[in-house]
């Protein structure tokens, strides 16, 4: 059976979903893949590499003959629509915001599998690609904070004077805000951080940070996320966090809820109060970001009362800045779901499989996922009918 390997369509987009290592890793499954000419350019990953590893590279790649399909963002509806009955597509689904295209996989009888949906279980560890982005967005969000800050991270003590630490607040501890304050203290800085679930607090410290506490109680949700708080009690966060901010030469960002719009973390009041120079780095600029203000792909600049600016950096397609290591990353996610399918050298789902059920989005026809059937107003499976 074989694994179609497209060049991503989407501008600014470098990744790529299979790797000369994953083509191994597939390869010694059974099945074979074949990468169109230059897909892995833009991450790093010459032709001539994946051909080492045994894939086959073609120019084209007639979509009506893709068996199995991997990818990195969500298709276009166009491309779903164009696939084969029957055939397999793996990778980033963002079915919250792709409708039209999930509706073009269920009208083709697309098997589709999205990452996102991957369930947070141990065995999954290995398959879960929001977790192996958020890494690399984590650390990259640090970089581009210190490359706009005018000041040093570390302290300095010189023959001219000591120069003190800057000062790093993570709003968000997920992965990407655990890496973002690893990051930050390996450059030298001192980093405080906040975050509503109960685990956060030990998982700060783990990596070197002190934690805020608000007293605000958890919000802790499905999956290890962090739930929405109430308008009162965001409102209370808000203002409890406002002398941190302002303290701060560095504000980072990370807070998500999947499937809905990032909550606001920071508003333009709170702001007012930082340090001339300072930065506020927004990690979910493109789901409506955690900072007011912020705008995806933008650096905005905000006047102080006082005088001077600050920098608010509205952060976009953020793995594909460092598509190398995020392409490895995720490709062997991509990977490992579809060696786990995989069955005498073909992909054949196992819908009794946690995992695979979990993370499956259209199959035969129909809508797998509840919110998104809900949202497409779709029939429910049968498979699913009168399932307690």
């Amino acid at each position: 059976m074989n694994i179609g390997v497209l060049r991503e369509l989407e501008p600014g987009e470098r990744r790529v979903a299979a790797t000369p290592e994953s083509v191994r890793q597939l390869a010694g499954a059974g099945l074979s893949v074949t990468v169109e000419a230059g897909a892995g350019a833009a991450a790093g990953y010459p032709d001539a590499e994946y051909s080492e590893a045994g894939a086959s590279i073609a120019e084209s790649i007639p979509l009506e003959a893709i068996e199995v399909l991997a990818h990195v963002r969500p298709l276009r509806p166009e491309l779903a629509a164009s696939l084969k009955a029957g055939s397999i597509t793996v990778g980033l689904g963002s079915p919250a915001s792709s409708l039209p295209t999930v509706e073009a996989l269920r009208s083709a009888g697309v098997t589709s599998f999205a990452l996102e949906l991957v369930p947070r279980i141990s065995r999954a560890q290995s398959m879960d690609a929001l977790t192996s982005q958020a890494l690399v967005a984590g650390y990259r969000c640090v970089l581009e904070a210190a490359m706009r800050l005018p000041r040093f991270f570390p302290l300095f003590m010189t023959a001219a004077g000591t120069i003190p630490p800057a000062k790093v607040l993570v709003l968000g501890a997920g992965v990407a805000g655990l890496q973002a304050i690893a990051t930050a203290k390996r450059l030298g800085a001192r980093v405080s951080a906040n975050d509503v679930r109960e685990a956060s607090a030990d998982e700060v410290r783990s990596m070197g940070g002190t934690f805020i506490s608000l007293d605000l109680g958890t919000a802790d949700a499905a999956g290890g996320y962090a739930k929405e708080l109430a308008e009162d009690r965001a409102a209370r966060q808000r203002e409890l966090l406002t002398p941190h901010v302002s303290d701060s030469d560095i504000v980072i960002t990370t807070a998500a809820i999947p499937g809905r719009a990032a909550p606001r973390l920071v508003t333009a009041e709170m702001l007012q109060g930082m340090r001339p120079g300072s930065v506020v780095i927004d990690l979910a600029a493109e789901t409506g970001g955690n900072v007011e203000g912020s705008i995806a792909g933008v650096d905005t600049r905000v006047t102080l009362p006082g005088g001077g600016e600050i920098t608010i950096v509205g952060m976009k397609d953020v793995a594909s800045t460092m598509p190398y290591d995020a392409s490895r990353l995720y490709a062997k996610n991509v990977a490992n779901l579809v060696t786990l399918m995989t069955q005498e050298g073909a992909v054949q789902p196992d819908f009794d499989d946690e995992i695979v059920a979990g993370a499956c989005l259209t199959h035969a026809g129909e809508v797998r996922h509840a919110p998104t059937r809900e949202a497409l107003d779709v029939a429910e499976p049968a498979a699913t009918k009168g399932a307690s």
